[in-house]
């Protein structure tokens, strides 16, 4: 992780407010679940691959500072048919992410060849994207070994950048080489 998680109250404080922004959205359908790119497959820079089986996008205008924040993490005890439970009741973690400031949307991505998931999330401003991401650890402590939780903030690109160009110029672009983190083909 590049900075150290928000404070223990700092944290549930972030979590709650976002809860509550979380319950207006709904209430005013703004929150949707396209199903067009589930059953895809992203590659990363480390050989990795991962399906999405799920995408969330918030209705709002256009990002004016888009950026992409990838988090991965491994869930302590998780094995087998406990992968398919995991996917089936993630979906009550929504409230946990969707209100934060600056959310646009989110690709839920299962386990990949080491037991890792993924999050490729599209924030309106780098800061808050970091914001959400040091507020999260400690919702994922709760369930994941701790070192295998890590996000990094990649600013200037949108989602779509990500998924649409070549794996060459997200690497470019990026910076990136072998990385975790890099989507390099989708």
């Amino acid at each position: 992780m590049r900075d150290r998680p928000l404070s223990l109250p700092a944290a549930g404080w972030a979590v709650a407010r976002c809860a509550g922004v979380t319950a207006a959205l709904l209430a005013r359908r703004r929150v949707h679940l396209p199903r067009d790119r589930v059953g895809r497959r992203l590659s990363f820079g480390d050989g990795t691959t991962a399906r999405i089986y799920r995408d969330t996008v918030v209705d709002r205008p256009a990002p004016r500072d888009p950026c992409v924040l990838v988090v991965e993490f491994r869930l302590r005890g998780v094995h087998g048919r406990g992968h398919a439970l995991f996917r089936a009741e993630s979906i009550l973690n929504t409230p946990l992410f969707v209100g934060f400031p600056g959310f646009v949307s989110k690709l839920w991505l299962a386990h990949d060849e080491h037991d890792v998931y993924r999050g490729l999330y599209e924030w309106d401003g780098a800061e808050s994207a970091a914001g959400y991401a040091r507020a999260l650890w400690w919702v994922l402590a709760l369930v994941s070994h701790r070192a295998s939780i890590d996000y990094r903030v990649i600013p200037g690109l949108t989602r779509a950048d990500v998924l649409e160009r070549t794996p060459a110029w997200v690497a470019a672009t990026t910076g990136a080489g072998a990385a975790w983190w890099c989507p390099v083909a989708a």
